[in-house]
């Protein structure tokens, strides 16, 4: 079992900046694919970025391609999401997310990933 945990969610105008982490705890010593994922009101949970286990190779989505930024920090098990130019639509809640690699799903999809954190609030005001 692994636990996450994510912080640093918050009120940002239109243009600021937002770094979130997501520390995990429990059997950290597997290796993970990490990723973000978020969720307007009404809208389904999409996702954002992951960063894999292996090689360390990263994704993003195309709404956020060249403003946010994945890292991870294995001696610390905490995972990064640096938010830079944030618009409004990317209000939402944001989820920390773990898959265990062996299995390596597509990364894409919020079902590949087997723990979730409780999720952060972003608000991006215009």
């Amino acid at each position: 079992q692994v636990q996450l945990v994510e912080s640093g969610g918050g009120l940002v105008q239109a243009g600021g900046s937002l770094r979130l982490s997501c520390v995990a705890s429990g059997r950290t010593s597997l290796g993970y694919n990490m990723g973000w994922f978020r969720q307007a009101p009404g809208k389904e949970r999409e996702f954002v970025a992951t960063i894999i286990w292996s090689g360390g190779s990263t994704y993003y989505a195309d709404s956020v391609k060249g403003r946010f930024t994945i890292s991870r920090d294995n001696a610390k098990n905490t995972l990064y999401l640096q938010m830079n130019s944030l618009k409004p639509e990317d209000t939402a809640v944001y989820y920390c997310a773990a898959e265990q690699a062996w299995r390596g799903g597509r990364y894409y999809l919020a079902r590949s990933y087997d723990y979730w954190g409780q999720g952060t609030q972003v608000t991006v005001s215009s």
